[in-house]
Order: C-alpha cells, then structure tokens, then sequence
C-alpha cells in the first residue's frame, strides 16, 4: 500500500489514533468541511462524498488486506459518512456540533440495514455501513432543522 492510500484510507491519518480512531475520523472530515471555503455547498461536498466513497472501496479492499476485517486504521469511511451527515445544512457551529454527535451515534449503534451493510466483504462492508448511517444522520438533522424550533436559532 503506498503513502497516499495510507494517508488517505486512515482519514488523513486518524486511523492510526490508538483510542476512538472512528471518532477521530470523523472530527478530521468535519474540520476540512469547516476550514475549507465553500464545502459546505452541497454542489462541492456532494461530488466530494461520492469520490471519497468511490475510493473509500478500493482503498478499504487494501486495508482489511493488511490489517483483517474492517480495521480501525480504516477511518475513511467515516470521512465519507462525515460528509454525508452534513449535506444540505447550513454552516453553523451549533449544526455542526449536533450533527457530529448523532453522526457519531448512529455509526456507533448502526441501526438497519447499516448493520448488515458492515457485513459485506471489503471495502464494501468497510464503507456502506457509513454510507447509510451518514444519510439517516443527513435526513435526521435535515427534519430537525425543518421541524422544530433548531431551525430558528442558526
């Protein structure tokens, strides 16, 4: 495996936190999405998630070579499920905060068909789980923007 799949398969190299690598990934993804200009358009942070997604496939085969099944030096999954969370909302650092914690939740508890998304094999299983649970995390804080009263204090 070279620098960049390495680099880029452990979320910038999260994965290789002894301790809550999955968290720190996805803290990395929330920082490039609020440092970056303009990744919160969902016109650059769609295409962004798709790519990473597609990439987070090959590289995931790569890592569960070197590592086993679903490895926690594998943190790009949560980058992409990360991303995903955030999609369409606005850039606010209450939204944000709130955002990451579901995120957090949901890709800990992994609720269906996420759990036996994790099963299929490679970097299928590494990654679709994460897919899933960034999408129930995007519809949820997307109804709560638009349904309770959050959405009057961003």
């Amino acid at each position: 495996m070279n620098r960049i799949h390495n680099f880029m398969g452990s979320g910038f190299l999260t994965g290789y936190i002894p301790f809550a690598s999955g968290t720190w990934g996805s803290a990395a993804a929330l920082l490039i999405y609020w440092f970056v200009p303009g990744m919160e358009n969902w016109k650059i942070l769609l295409p962004m998630s798709v790519v990473i997604s597609i990439y987070g496939f090959y590289v995931g085969d790569l890592f569960e070579m070197k590592f086993g099944k679903d490895p926690a030096e594998c943190t790009i999954d949560e980058v992409a499920g990360m991303w995903i969370s955030l999609m369409f909302l606005p850039k606010s650092i209450l939204i944000a905060v709130i955002t990451f914690f579901i995120w957090r939740v949901i890709d800990i508890v992994k609720p269906a068909p996420a759990r036996q998304a994790e099963a299929l094999k490679g970097g299928y299983g590494i990654m679709m789980d994460d897919i899933i649970g960034g999408v129930y995390t995007c519809l949820i804080m997307n109804g709560l923007i638009l349904f309770t009263p959050l959405g009057k204090h961003i």
